[in-house]
């Protein structure tokens, strides 16, 4: 008895000694949360990414200066024949020896009958190479001026140019036209107009 009495006294001193000192204090850091029983909770996501900045593109380039527009370059336009040289009229005479030939009415072809005429004048310019010759081409009054200018050249080259396939130099021949400004006859009449329509040939001597 005696000594459950001795040690209840003990336990009273040593817990009336303990109550007078602080007891120290452990901290406990609480438990994550959880969802259920005995499940962890999730780490919270972690705040999205920031979206990559787009970077503003460079300015283009200034446009390269369009190059200056090709100028086709113009051929040359290519000279002018020479004339011909025209003989001096005024030296040329008629010759008994070169006949004139006539044309149709609005016509420079060399008519059958006047070929004749023609190979005789060949075979004397053949014969005379030291001979010019100059045909004068004619028309009768019918027609304007211009009109008739250019009809009488017509004749006039006829003439040369069968005279040419003949044989005869072109250098030797001359050319020009009168068209209706000297007349061999004068008269308004059939008869007189188909006079006039005429290459009308002059020679000289070189």
């Amino acid at each position: 008895m005696t000594l459950r009495l001795m040690g209840l006294g003990l336990c009273l001193a040593l817990a009336v000694t303990g109550c007078a000192k602080r007891p120290a204090v452990t901290q406990v850091s609480s438990p994550a949360p959880t969802g259920r029983a005995g499940e962890t909770a999730p780490a919270p996501a972690p705040p999205p990414a920031e979206p990559p900045r787009a970077e503003t593109p460079a300015p283009p380039p200034p446009p390269a200066p369009a190059p200056p527009p090709q100028v086709e370059a113009k051929p040359e336009p290519a000279p002018a024949p020479a004339p011909p040289v025209r003989q001096e009229t005024r030296a040329f005479a008629p010759s008994a020896d070169v006949a004139d030939v006539h044309f149709d009415y609005d016509r420079s072809e060399i008519r059958p009958p006047d070929e004749k005429i023609l190979d005789r004048t060949a075979r004397w310019l053949s014969e005379h190479p030291r001979h010019l010759v100059l045909i004068e081409g004619h028309c009768d009054e019918r027609g304007t001026n211009e009109y008739n200018l250019a009809l009488g050249e017509r004749r006039a080259t006829a003439a040369r140019d069968y005279l040419v396939r003949r044989g005869i130099e072109a250098k030797r021949i001359t050319t020009i036209s009168y068209g209706e400004e000297r007349p061999q006859c004068a008269g308004r009449h059939e008869d007189c107009w188909s006079r006039n329509r005429r290459a009308h040939f002059l020679v000289k001597q070189q």
